[in-house]
């Protein structure tokens, strides 16, 4: 079933306001997919971001697609083959670090909900004329960080953004604080060291930190 920019960014935003931060996730092995998965939900982090980084990610996302109270998306999402491969996986939104006309239209076909990056008012501008209205907003700290973001305020009070990129436990508050962030993306609450060791007690406890930051 399809879907229009205005519906996909109507859900990307629920999404987004599921909790402050959206762990972004490089899995290698599917056999952590669904420990890492309960751990991040336990820590009150519903939603996750599964990069299509490893050759593994499309089990990975099939496997956490099952544990209750999550809501698995795909990033890195670059072809139309990547978000048929994703929603046929189970994946319930999608997340791009740039956005073509061929991506747009083959997640709004599929009916998958896209969180599409931009890192440019001009960019922002051109998403936002096609519908789009909640916006990833990346590389966050390369591209400018808070500072850049809270300036596209004023002239665009209709954008929201997801920054991802260099955010860190460090610099998070800076993005939260601002008005047109609703959530940032960030690595830090499942460190691959953590998640190879099975450490799915420090993992929960990480989110869980993460879960309580102000915005």
């Amino acid at each position: 079933m399809s879907i229009t920019p205005q519906t996909a960014s109507e859900k990307a935003r629920e999404i987004c306001n599921a909790a402050p931060i959206v762990p972004v996730l490089v899995v290698e092995d599917v056999a952590h997919a669904k420990p890492l998965a309960e751990a991040l939900v336990a820590g009150g982090l519903p939603a996750l971001e599964v990069t299509l980084r490893t050759p593994a990610a499309l089990d990975v996302i099939r496997a956490m697609a099952d544990v209750p109270g999550g809501m698995v998306g795909a990033g890195t999402l670059l072809t139309p083959d990547d978000v048929k491969a994703a929603k046929d996986a189970g994946a319930t939104f999608g997340v791009s670090p740039g956005a073509t006309d061929t991506l747009l239209e083959a997640c709004e076909t599929e009916g998958l909900p896209l969180l599409p990056g931009a890192a440019s008012a001009s960019e922002a501008m051109a998403l936002l004329e096609r519908g789009y209205n909640m916006l990833k907003f990346f590389p966050a700290e390369a591209a400018g960080g808070a500072k850049f973001i809270g300036s596209l305020a004023s002239p665009l009070p209709q954008i929201s953004f997801c920054p991802t990129g260099g955010v860190s436990p460090q610099n998070a508050a800076d993005y939260l604080s601002l008005s047109n962030v609703v959530c940032a993306g960030g690595s830090w609450v499942a460190p691959s060291q953590l998640v190879k060791q099975g450490a799915w007690d420090k993992i929960e406890s990480l989110a869980r930190e993460a879960s309580q930051l102000p915005r």
